[in-house]
């Protein structure tokens, strides 16, 4: 059903419950990655919704869009070491700095960067904007470690984008991490980053 919405950024909001991928809005072109990740979804038989919305490109947006949804907006980051061997994706409250170095400490690495756009779509078919652990399932060689913020842990409802900025997926954070993930065939690793 369409919302009526003041906020610029959400007036084409749509909220379809999806019980399968052949209900979306026809104003909201889907790409092939992002139909896979509906489809993947849909293939484990979970509740969750899409909201289709303007594209978000900052947090300032995304916060936007929060209000709307009800559900907290985490900052997804695509890391990698110096050597570009090692990448992870990181989920940490949108509100909490990141400081590499606590992170670093913390998986036994060298200093953490900012991984590559080209990176970001080889390995998890997403460009910078749209970063999202439902970008998993494209990393078949598991290449990609997920770690999560231990201030999530008390959250409740998850929202991320299905590899375009243009769209939410919200779901139960139960159910990404016990469902969602372990379905991708990657684990996830839990980190306790300072607020500072």
């Amino acid at each position: 059903m369409e919302e009526n919405l003041t906020d610029p950024i959400s007036k084409e909001l749509i909220d379809s419950k999806l019980s399968n991928s052949q209900n979306k809005n026809s104003n909201h072109q889907i790409s092939d990655d992002e139909q896979l990740i509906y489809d993947f979804l849909d293939s484990l038989q979970i509740e969750y919704k899409v909201y289709f919305h303007s594209p978000a490109f900052s947090m300032e947006e995304c916060e936007k869009i929060r209000r709307i949804i009800g559900a907290p907006i985490f900052k997804n980051l695509f890391l990698t070491n110096k050597q570009q061997t090692l990448y992870y994706l990181l989920m940490i409250p949108a509100d909490k700095p990141f400081k590499t170095k606590y992170l670093s400490s913390q998986l036994g690495c060298a200093r953490l960067s900012f991984a590559s756009a080209q990176a970001m779509k080889e390995l998890l078919r997403i460009k910078p904007g749209a970063v999202s652990p439902l970008g998993l399932i494209h990393d078949k060689d598991k290449k990609v470690q997920l770690i999560i913020d231990n201030d999530l842990s008390k959250a409740e409802i998850y929202a991320c984008h299905p590899g375009v900025n243009t769209a939410s997926v919200v779901m139960s954070l139960d159910t990404l991490l016990s469902k969602v993930i372990p379905a991708t065939g990657h684990s996830y690793k839990w980190v306790n980053l300072p607020s500072e």
